[in-house]
C-alpha cells in the first residue's frame, strides 16, 4: 500500500468530494478553464472524438468532464447476440462469481451480498459473471447499457469515498464494497442485470439518465427506489448514467446468460460498445 493509499483511511471522504464538486460546478472563467486546461494536458484527453471539441466553450469543469461524444464515435457490437461493453475505461477484474464472490485483486475479494447491499438481490446472481469497468480521469464518463432492460429498482448504498486506482484495488480490503455506490436493477429478457456505479475520492456526484442526480447527497442509510410501475426501458447501448469524475462500473449477470469475451482479462482497454459477452 502506498502512502498516499495508506492517508485515504483517515482523509474525510465526503467533505472532500464536496468540496470538488463546488469547484467542479464554478463558472469561474480562470478557475474553470485552468481544471480543463491541467486534466486535459495530465490525462492526454482526446477532444477530437467529443460533440464539442473546443475545450473552452465548456461552461464549467464538469460539463468537460461529463462530455458527450460525437454520434459516429463509438458503435455497437455488429452481433445482435452481444451484451456490450457499458464504458470507456479498462478491466479492473472480470470472470465468474465463485460460490457469492466476486474477484477485487489478488488476495481481495468481496460477496455480491456485500455489493448489492442485500442476500436477496445476490441469490439471482450466485455462479454468475460480473466485469469491472475502471473509468479514469481521462476517459468518456457516460455509462450505457450493456442489453435492453427495464428498470426495477434503484439502491443507494451509503459507505466510504476510497480512490478506485490500481494501488488501491490492490490493497484496499472489500473496496467496492465498502464505498458509496447506486445499485440499478434492471429486467431483460434473459432474467435480471445489474449495473453498479461505484463512487470514488473526489467523485462528486452519480446521475442517472431517468431522476437525474443520486449522488450526492449523501447517505447514512441504504435507501431503495421502486421504479417498476414507472414504465421506464433503456435499450441497448442506451445511455444510463454518468460520474463526475472517474470512477468504477461493475455489471453482474446471472449464471448461464452469456460467455465473457474470451479477449478480456485484468487491465485491457476496453471501450464503449465493445463486445463484453456473448449469448449462447
Amino acid at each position: 500500500m502506498n502512502a498516499l493509499t495508506a492517508l485515504t483511511y483517515v482523509l474525510p471522504h465526503r467533505l472532500l468530494s464536496s468540496l470538488a464538486r463546488r469547484l467542479a460546478y464554478s463558472q469561474n472563467r480562470v478557475l474553470k478553464q485552468w481544471l480543463i486546461d491541467t486534466v486535459a494536458r495530465k490525462f492526454g484527453v482526446d477532444l477530437s472524438e467529443a460533440a464539442q471539441p473546443d475545450r473552452t466553450a465548456y461552461p464549467t469543469f464538469n460539463a468537460f468532464f461529463t462530455r458527450a461524444l460525437r454520434p459516429d464515435a463509438r458503435t455497437p457490437d455488429a452481433d445482435p447476440n452481444a451484451l456490450l461493453m457499458p464504458a470507456d475505461g479498462r478491466i479492473s477484474q472480470c470472470g465468474a462469481i465463485e460460490h457469492g464472490r466476486i474477484f477485487q485483486a489478488k488476495g481481495q475479494s468481496f460477496t455480491a451480498a456485500e455489493l448489492l447491499g442485500s442476500v436477496a438481490d445476490a441469490e439471482p446472481f450466485q455462479e454468475g459473471v460480473f466485469a469491472t469497468v475502471y473509468l479514469s480521469p481521462r476517459d468518456y464518463h457516460r455509462v450505457h447499457m450493456p442489453w435492453t432492460g427495464t428498470l426495477r429498482e434503484t439502491v443507494h448504498v451509503p459507505g466510504r469515498l476510497f480512490s478506485v486506482g490500481t494501488d488501491a484495488v490492490a490493497s484496499v480490503p472489500r473496496l467496492f464494497a465498502r464505498n458509496e455506490r447506486l445499485v440499478c436493477h434492471f429486467d431483460t429478457d434473459f432474467g435480471p442485470m445489474v449495473q453498479v456505479m461505484v463512487g470514488a475520492l473526489l467523485v462528486s456526484g452519480v446521475e442517472t439518465v431517468w431522476s437525474g442526480v443520486e449522488i450526492p447527497a449523501y447517505g447514512d442509510a441504504v435507501s431503495r427506489k421502486d421504479w417498476r410501475d414507472k414504465g421506464i426501458t433503456l435499450e441497448r447501448f442506451a445511455e444510463m448514467a454518468r460520474f463526475n469524475y472517474g470512477s468504477t462500473v461493475i455489471t453482474l449477470l446471472p449464471r448461464g446468460v452469456a460467455a465473457l469475451d474470451p479477449g478480456l482479462a485484468a487491465e485491457t482497454p476496453v471501450r464503449l460498445g465493445q463486445r463484453l459477452a456473448l449469448r449462447g
